[in-house]
């Protein structure tokens, strides 16, 4: 582990305890827990399909997709991220599945997945077109890779510095649609953009920064 990961880990981790406080992660809300499922039923196939979460967080996410019938594998830096996903799992009688790992190398062997999912993530990550490339390859034939993703006002929590270093990150802050667009569409045969900075459910309240869910198709 570098020291640059060592420092991801332990502000992730750091923040475990606090992360479902925000609205849009513990969703604790009925509107925006219902803003959510409707979501992410609008960008899932129809049927059951086996979903690669990454940087999964408390699995508000992945609790929700189980929900609906889907398979989650939920993957996080973060070992305290990982143990309150399992504990929200357990607490509503649902078998999960969460692994311990880097999202650059998410630590799935050889399985592959229907959809890869990432919520507030690339903005973390020091090669992020390297993960994506990444992310692609862990989809089988017509799968579908769906980003929600912004570009954010500042970066961390409730104005708190990310880990030494993070200005240097190439997406520090997030990203714009139309930029993140450009970086996945060599990767996939059709791309599109949903914009969500109007839907206030879904962020407990406005938003004034961009943000938006990108899918694509392989």
């Amino acid at each position: 582990m570098t020291d640059r990961t060592a420092s991801i880990t332990a502000y992730w981790d750091a923040a475990a305890a606090a992360f479902d406080d925000e609205p849009d992660h513990g969703m604790r809300a009925d509107h925006t827990r219902a803003a959510w499922a409707r979501l992410l039923h609008s960008l899932m196939p129809t049927d059951p399909v086996d979903v690669l979460d990454i940087g999964c967080g408390t699995g508000s996410v992945s609790l929700l997709l189980a929900e609906a019938g889907h398979r989650p594998t939920g993957v996080d830096l973060a070992p305290r991220m990982v143990e309150q996903a399992r504990t929200k799992f357990e607490a509503a009688g649902i078998t999960g599945r969460f692994l311990v790992g880097d999202a650059m190398m998410p630590p799935t062997g050889e399985q592959r997945f229907d959809v890869v999912f990432s919520r507030h993530l690339v903005w973390t990550l020091p090669d992020p077109e390297a993960a994506l490339r990444e992310w692609v390859t862990r989809l089988r034939p017509g799968g579908r890779l769906v980003l929600v993703e912004g570009r954010w006002r500042e970066a961390g929590q409730s104005g708190v510095p990310y880990v030494a270093g993070a200005e240097s990150l190439p997406w520090n802050g997030g990203i714009g649609a139309e930029d993140l667009a450009a970086a996945v569409r060599p990767l996939v045969a059709a791309v599109r953009i949903e914009p969500l900075s109007s839907d206030t459910d879904l962020w407990g309240g406005p938003v004034d920064d961009e943000r938006y869910a990108l899918i694509a198709d392989v």
